[in-house]
């Protein structure tokens, strides 16, 4: 007994549409898929690029600071131990892009209580003359992005003010 399966070759060429059809739209699913990592690789490129950048600017704004200070310091002067702090003064930094400054904090130039330290001592005994010292980087395309880095300088004075 033979069975004569004469629909064979019809099926056959329907199927071959169908995968053609079906392997298309995989390429295209797959194309879109890859195209989508790829700009989200090359933003996360740039985020962290801006960042490293970011972290380069704040390193040199505390080198100025630094640099800043040292100047007050050299040699066998110290602008800081002078009887009064300087009201203001523009530092030379020699970082490009920045600014540096140093100003009073106290309040009509009055001595104030002294910040917390390790050194043991009595605000009736000692009273503090503050200095900010400030440094602007600036950075970024076109130097449009701005890091300030502050610190503060205290000269311990005895209270002689009662």
């Amino acid at each position: 007994m033979a069975i004569k399966i004469n629909n064979l070759p019809q099926t056959k060429k329907l199927q071959q549409g169908v995968v053609l059809i079906v392997s298309l739209v995989f390429l295209v699913a797959l194309t879109a898929v890859a195209s989508a990592l790829m700009l989200n690789t090359s933003s996360d490129m740039k985020m962290s690029g801006s960042s490293q950048v970011k972290v380069n600017a704040v390193q040199e704004a505390i080198s100025s600071i630094d640099e800043v200070v040292y100047a007050q310091i050299q040699g066998n002067t110290n602008a800081f131990t002078a009887s009064q702090f300087p009201i203001s003064m523009n530092a030379v930094v020699t970082s490009p892009n920045t600014t540096a400054n140093i100003t009073t904090v106290n309040t009509n130039s009055l001595v104030v209580d002294c910040p917390h330290s390790k050194l043991a001592s009595s605000t009736a005994v000692f009273k503090c003359n503050v200095l900010r010292v400030q440094a602007n980087k600036l950075y970024g395309r076109s130097n449009t992005s701005n890091v300030q880095v502050n610190a503060g300088v205290a000269q311990q004075l005895l209270n002689i003010g009662g």
